[in-house]
């Protein structure tokens, strides 16, 4: 895969995007400001990475990374995205969506809804389980025995199986999660989310974001999926 688009420039988006060029990957990343506020970025990165625009980002090769608010997917291109393998890292927070029925009521999953407003990408769930300062910390070479695993989750086989070969040479192992519908599993709050990650997984949830990584198994991400119980929806204020 020569080329990844990168819609969103946040902590998971370029956090992806660092080892996505490590990963000799060229990088074309856009965000809502426009390509001028990714200059900093840019030169970081190095001459593998572009800013774009969000058209640009999302017919960017072949596959696009999508690192934006719930409430941002009205917004996106979504002709340009029809047929796609769309990695979506989001997660349903109260705190700043606002709170949304259908989610609550758990009528559907917050993947399910994303697929709902992009109803021809082909939608694969993929770190939104894992904390952005993780990402860098727990990525491995194949083969090394302490490489840890993320959880996807998608409808489309073919769609899983090319987000699990570029998750690969990102640097992590992948278990596939399920449908759509059984990603929960790894939604905020439940047993795969992150701290599953955490070297102490008891560390109090204000000292999470400086809190250290430590590898997570794709044989203990399984029983966490396994294990995990389904959250109150409704009852989560973050």
């Amino acid at each position: 895969m020569p080329t990844l688009g990168i819609i969103g420039s946040g902590n998971i988006g370029s956090a992806v995007a660092r080892l996505a060029v490590a990963a000799d990957i060229d990088v074309v990343i856009a965000n809502s400001r426009g390509p001028q506020s990714l200059t900093d970025l840019i030169e970081e990165l190095g001459p593998r990475a572009t800013a774009g625009t969000v058209e640009e980002a999302a017919r960017a090769g072949e596959a696009t990374l999508l690192s934006v608010p719930l409430t941002a997917y009205r917004d996106l291109p979504v002709d340009l995205l029809e047929g796609r393998t769309v990695l979506s890292t989001g997660n349903y927070y109260p705190f700043r969506d606002g709170r949304i029925a259908e989610l609550d009521s758990e009528e559907v999953t917050t993947a399910e809804l994303e697929q709902q407003l992009l109803p021809d990408a082909l939608l694969v769930k993929a770190f939104n389980n894992i904390l952005a300062h993780h990402i860098p910390q727990l990525a491995r070479p194949t083969g090394t025995p302490d490489r840890s695993a993320l959880p996807i989750a998608g409808n489309e086989t073919d769609a899983k199986v090319r987000a699990a070969k570029l998750i690969g040479r990102l640097g992590f192992d992948t278990v596939d999660a399920g449908t759509l519908d059984e990603s929960w599993r790894f939604e905020p709050e439940a047993g795969a989310y992150t701290r599953a990650y955490l070297a102490d997984p008891e560390v109090p949830a204000e000292r999470m974001l400086e809190a250290p990584a430590s590898p997570l198994p794709a044989d203990k991400l399984r029983e966490a999926l396994r294990t995990a119980q389904r959250v109150d929806v409704a009852a989560r204020t973050f």
